[in-house]
């Protein structure tokens, strides 16, 4: 599940800037709308992560990236009191790779568990087609790698997360490290990997040549093209195309009752993963649809997240 933060509460956040989400904000304002799921849930995350909310630092609106002058912006959220380099949670958007924005945040408290977390924009399927989606995902790997020690954020310690859409980038961004293809022109931190530690993907397509008739509209608007005539780069845009035995360990999950992308698009992943003899481990969820959440979703993912990012709580 994704927790949309209203554009009311995030202008107030822009003002100040930098700032603590207070005990009245909680109150009167936080209340969230979620990008996937039912509103009523943002209810339950007020009183879930009211309190620890209160110690984050937000920064707000951080350009790490302006591929042809498209400024890309992102938030970061930090543990306020850490007294050492904490892991960053890399939050992705979903939306069909049309729509969405980084005023999202991941289920489950990552900041009272030791996470920072960073949700991102990227040049939507609109304004640029892909690789533009990967090339600003990764951009935003390199900038928060480069300016780590300014936020207190471990480098070594990323993970990318994401749903949908996000979770194909998520994917992409775990099977791809060192393809210099997918980078961009003249890439900006190009000192610095966009390699992460591990990857959390949420019901994300992995291979686009097996999608069939899912969404068909929906990426030949991503590829500039249908997949039959644009096979080549449906190929590249595939997270299941770069699986090598280095790629970091993946926790991947998937409703078995996905109508827009077919759960075995994971299976498949999951099974070229283990096949190169990559950690992967993969959920599939028996009355699930395309979006999910509750408290046996985050136990199982901060369970991945703690194992291979060991955070401390200060």
């Amino acid at each position: 599940m994704i927790y949309r933060l209203s554009e009311e509460i995030m202008c107030g956040v822009r003002r100040a800037g930098r700032c603590v989400l207070g005990a009245h904000v909680r109150a009167a304002i936080f209340v969230l709308l979620l990008c996937l799921g039912s509103s009523t849930r943002g209810f339950s995350f007020v009183k879930e992560v009211g309190v620890p909310l209160a110690k984050v630092k937000v920064v707000c609106d951080v350009v790490y990236a302006s591929p042809d002058g498209h400024k890309q912006l992102l938030d970061l959220y930090l543990p306020a009191s850490a007294k050492s380099p904490v892991p960053l949670i890399l939050f992705i958007h979903g939306g069909g790779w049309e729509a969405g924005d980084k005023n999202c945040f991941p289920e489950g408290n990552p900041i009272s568990r030791g996470y920072a977390v960073a949700s991102i924009d990227y040049r939507l399927s609109q304004v640029a087609k892909f690789p533009a989606q990967i090339e600003d995902c990764k951009a935003a790997v390199r900038w928060i790698r480069a300016n780590a020690s300014k936020y207190n954020i471990d480098p070594n310690r990323i993970v990318a997360w994401g749903y949908s859409a996000g979770g194909h980038l998520a994917a992409l961004l775990g099977t791809s490290g060192g393809i210099k293809r997918l980078e961009g022109t003249n890439p900006e931190n190009s000192e610095v990997s966009s390699g992460v530690q591990a990857v959390v993907d949420c019901c994300g397509p992995t291979d686009f040549t097996t999608m069939g008739d899912f969404i068909p509209d929906v990426v030949e608007r991503l590829l500039g093209g249908s997949v039959s005539k644009k096979r080549g780069l449906a190929v590249e845009a595939s997270p299941v195309t770069y699986v090598t035995k280095d790629d970091p360990p993946f926790l991947i999950i998937h409703g078995k009752l996905d109508d827009l992308v077919p759960w075995q698009q994971s299976q498949e992943l999951h099974d070229k993963l283990v096949k190169a003899g990559v950690e992967s481990e993969l959920h599939l969820l028996p009355n699930a649809g395309h979006g999910f959440g509750g408290p046996e979703i985050v136990e199982i993912i901060y369970k991945f997240l703690d194992k291979h990012l060991s955070p401390s709580v200060d």
